[in-house]
Order: structure tokens, then sequence, then C-alpha cells
């Protein structure tokens, strides 16, 4: 009974998706509640994880051009109401300091919900000629909004995210880079995360307070609700308008600059566990999992088998991210240990295994065996690792799929909605009163008017008027 502690204090999936959510962020040692209320410590699994979603993007970022900057943590309220889109969207979330010590501030400061106003202000001193273009910066930080419901990693008061802010001398460079952040995301998301999008575009209602449009990719979760996971946003010359940013340009005349921002967050750890876990607990993507493999002796106590699981340790850790666990726990409670930690692929070494020369790999996600030579241990755990990745993609895509509907009339639409989960495919004419009555009667709001445009009948699915756009809706954390 005891090796089956671990899977047994996960609320399973299909009972409670909530609860398994919850218990799953728990169990697998991620995250901790904290006395702040609305904030979580995130543990050393969990930032590990972190950690190599930082890397694998911060690389990509490099080798795009772009360089991390810090900005500080605090935005003086004058600053903040420069631009006056941008103050109304974040007003509700501001947490505001009015102390210093015990002294009361001349000005109120707010801790950055977002760093776009601090950006502007650096931009003003630094930027004068054509010469000074384009910045491409980013920023790793953290935020804070005051969310009134929390849940772990998918939304908290305070969160890590990374922020680029890039200015650039015409329109056409700055929509480029717009777009160009948003396949970036995108090729993470599937190559990363195993985790198959959805890239288009906001609309109007859902764009981010003070930009001209806003891009996003949207993935589908395991119970059919939609993630927004990263967003990218093309500011057109209006901050710095508001914030007299000029430059002189190349026929000496004083032009505004136009700019970009884009970021992502750690939920998309949240959108990691709730796309490929089980009711086992975590299943992690190998290029960002901690743990890519890890060795368990059977029978440890026998001569020779310690020394042999050290032994493979020792041969793949140059090539993967392995542990061998020699700790007195038996076997089948680190198993559950550690498919509860979502570790790709399992090696087991036993006395038999060694005398004929093999060992056994498990993978992760279907539990498959694979009995393989010790002397090609390397390469069979590379593969398994690609395997691993290819195989949750698919699975994933595949769920989208299925919980994919198209609909042509409103009745259908309502009825599509109230019966499940997922995202549903609908014309829409443009009009803010259809998509706020589409929220109002099936509770779904409109994810993005994906790049990728089909037609389905041509008439809006709410009002019947000539339709603009595909949209893609759905339910959403």
């Amino acid at each position: 009974m005891a090796d089956n502690k671990l899977v047994k204090e996960i609320t399973a999936m299909d009972e409670d998706f909530a609860k398994w959510y919850t218990d799953t962020v728990i169990k697998a040692e991620l995250i901790d509640y904290s006395s702040v209320r609305g904030c979580m410590v995130i543990r050393p699994y969990g930032y590990a994880i972190w950690e190599l979603i930082q890397k694998e993007l911060d690389n990509r970022f490099k080798e795009s051009g772009h360089q991390n900057v810090y900005m500080p943590m605090f935005i003086p309220e004058s600053l903040l109401q420069k631009e006056k889109d941008h103050v109304e969207g974040f007003a509700p979330e501001v947490a505001w300091v009015t102390h210093g010590g015990n002294e009361k501030l001349e000005e109120r400061m707010c801790v950055r919900p977002t760093s776009e106003t601090l950006f502007c202000e650096h931009y003003k001193s630094i930027v004068h000629s054509y010469r000074d273009l384009p910045k491409l910066y980013n920023q790793w930080c953290s935020v804070v909004r005051w969310e009134k419901t929390t849940r772990p990693f998918l939304r908290s008061r305070e969160f890590l995210w990374q922020e680029g802010h890039t200015i650039h001398s015409s329109a056409e460079e700055a929509k480029e880079e717009t777009l160009r952040m948003l396949n970036t995301y995108a090729e993470f998301a599937e190559n990363c995360l195993a985790m198959p999008v959805v890239k288009g575009e906001k609309t109007e209602k859902e764009r981010f307070a003070g930009a001209e449009a806003t891009y996003t990719i949207e993935a589908l979760m395991h119970d059919g609700k939609a993630l927004q996971s990263a967003t990218s946003h093309y500011f057109g010359d209006g901050f710095a308008r508001a914030f007299d940013i000029q430059f002189t340009d190349k026929e000496n005349k004083l032009s505004y600059p136009f700019q970009t921002s884009w970021g992502c967050t750690t939920r998309l750890i949240g959108a990691i566990i709730m796309t490929h876990g089980d009711d086992s607990g975590l299943i992690l993507p190998p290029k960002v999992a901690p743990i890519q493999a890890v060795i368990v002796p059977i029978a440890q106590h026998k001569e020779g088998v310690l020394d042999k699981a050290f032994e493979l340790e020792k041969a793949l850790k140059d090539e993967v991210r392995v542990i061998c666990d020699g700790s007195d726990k038996s076997p089948g409670f680190k198993f559950s240990e550690y498919e509860m930690k979502g570790v790709p692929v399992r090696i087991e070494i036993g006395p038999r295994d060694i005398e004929n020369g093999q060992c056994v790999l498990v993978l992760r996600h279907n539990r498959e065996k694979r009995v393989v030579e010790i002397n090609n241990l390397v390469a069979e755990v590379k593969k398994a690792l690609c395997d691993v990745h290819t195989a949750l993609y698919e699975r994933a895509l595949k769920n989208r799929e299925d919980r994919t509907v198209s609909v042509t009339t409103l009745d259908d639409f309502v009825k599509t909605a109230q019966e499940s989960d997922g995202f549903i495919k609908a014309m829409w004419c443009g009009d803010r009163e259809c998509e706020d009555k589409l929220k109002e009667l099936a509770g779904v709001t409109s994810r993005c008017q994906p790049f990728e445009q089909e037609s389905l009948d041509g008439k809006c699915v709410c009002c019947g008027k000539p339709a603009k756009k595909l949209v893609y809706w759905g339910k959403a954390y």
C-alpha cells in the first residue's frame, strides 16, 4: 500500500480537474502556499522547470538580436498616467506603495504590473537619432497584479515573466517584430513544450491596453479549456506620442518611433501540467524536464547492482539530465515518486539485467517498456526522449482536434458550449455587441482570430450579418 500512497493522494482528473491540478502541483513539489495571500512559493523542482523555459527562450531572444535589461520595480503614479488607455486597463489590478518607512510618500508608486511606461521614459532619454534605432530589449523579472481569484501558476498576485520591449524607426519594422516574436513563442511551445497552439489576433475587446493590435498563441488544455500562452503587441506610435519620444530621421525631420511588447509567464508551467499530465501526476516534455531520466536499481542490496547503476549514470550524464536513486526506498515507491514528478524516462537495472548486458527503459507517458543493450544505452535514451516529445505533441494535438467544433447557427453555438468544453469555430461580424452577447449566452470568450482563416458560411453566428472573421471561441483559464 505504501508504494501507491503518492498516486492515491491525487484526485482523478475526470472526478475533479481543478482539484487534480492543485493536488499535482503540491504533491509533485512544484509550489507551496505562503502567508501572503494569492502568492506562491515556487519550490526547487518547479523553479528548475522555469529555468529551463527561461534558458530556451533566452537563447532564442539573443539569437534574434535582443539584449536583456532590468527596469525598476516601482512606477510613479504620474508616469503611469501618461498613457490613458494603458492606465485604465491596469487600474483595477495595481498594488500601490504609499509609505517609505514611516513617512507618507509625496507621490504614491505602483508595483509594476508591466513596464511599458518605464521603458518609454528610458527610450525618451536614449533615442535621439535614427542611428539609435532599433532597440531590442527584454526583461526577466516579477510583476504584481492584484488578482481576486488565484490559482498556482495560472493566476497569482506576483508572478515571474519575461517582457520584451522594442522600439523602431518604422511601422513596418515594428509590425514585423511583433509577428516575429509571436512565431518565436509558437515554435518554442511546439518544439520544447510539445504543446500545439493556434496563432492569431485578439479582438479589440481582448486587446492589450494601449495596443493597436494584440497577437496570441492559444493552447487547449486536457479538460477543453483554453489557455492564453503568450502574447505579442504592436503599439504603433501611441506610446511614443504620449511620452513625447522623438528622433531625427534620415531626412533630418523629427519623427515618432514605433513600439512593440511581448511576453510569457510562469503560467506556461500550468499549461504543461494541464496539457500533458495524467492521474499519476506530471508528464514533463523532455526539453524542460529537470530530470530527463532516472535510474532505479532493482534488488540494489545484491552485489554489483548499485555500482552498475551509478556507472550508467556516469555514462549518460554528459548527454542527458539524469540521476540515479540509490536511496533505501523500495523500487515501487521510487516508481510512483518519479511518475508523480513527470520524469520522461525511467531506467531499471537489476542482477538479471546485468548478467544479460541489458536494462529496461520505461516511458512515462504510456509506460511502454523497452529492453535495451547497456552498450547502446545513451543512444536508446536519447531516442526515447525524442519519442516521448513526439507522442506528447501528437496526443495534445488529437485532444485539440477532437474538442474543436465548427458551428454556423446561434442555437448550435450555445448548445455546443453548454454540452462540452473545447474550441468553437464560428464566423463573426466584428461587432462588440455580438461578442458580448455570445459570452452572455454561452459563457465563452473570443480566443483569437486565427491567421489561417476559413469561411464556414459567410454569416455572423450571432446576428446573421455578413461575417468579417472566423474566430476561435472557448472557456478559458
